[in-house]
């Protein structure tokens, strides 16, 4: 029978608390720290190689720039000037085009978005460029002449 005295223990089924820790907190973060971590490596060995650029040859009429993989780019003609932005990595570099009806000067500069390839010339320029996949890589031609 109940009785109308306090419970001290001594008699109640009520179950412990376990000494030992409980551990399916501690699982739960390591199989996602793990799920984390995996999908990380997997991102990096799926992630295409960032184009960069290796080479710049000149040629009687223009240029030819070679690639370790196609970059993404925007070309346009300026004021006279053609212009051209690679989405890649590489040196700054500069020099002189021996153009038909007289010299023209090329420049390599680094910006914020990428390579940006200057032709300019004493008089306007019109130049026409064609890609394509080359012993490993990919090569840029560029074809200027003085209108």
């Amino acid at each position: 029978m109940a009785g109308s005295e306090p419970e001290d223990g001594r008699h109640s089924t009520a179950e412990e608390e376990d000494p030992r820790p409980r551990l399916w907190l501690r699982v739960l973060f390591s199989l996602a720290l793990f799920g984390l971590m995996l999908g990380l490596m997997l991102g990096r060995l799926t992630a295409p190689e960032p184009a960069r650029l290796e080479r710049v040859e000149v040629l009687p009429d223009g240029l030819a720039l070679r690639f370790n993989v196609e970059p993404k780019l925007h070309a346009q003609h300026l004021d006279g000037a053609f212009a051209m932005l690679f989405l890649a990595a590489g040196q700054a570099a500069e020099g002189r085009l021996a153009l038909a009806s007289g010299p023209g000067n090329w420049r390599i500069q680094r910006t914020e978005r990428g390579l940006l390839l200057h032709l300019v010339a004493a008089r306007p320029l019109h130049a026409q460029w064609r890609g394509a996949a080359a012993d490993g890589g990919w090569r840029l031609t560029i074809s200027a002449r003085e209108e």
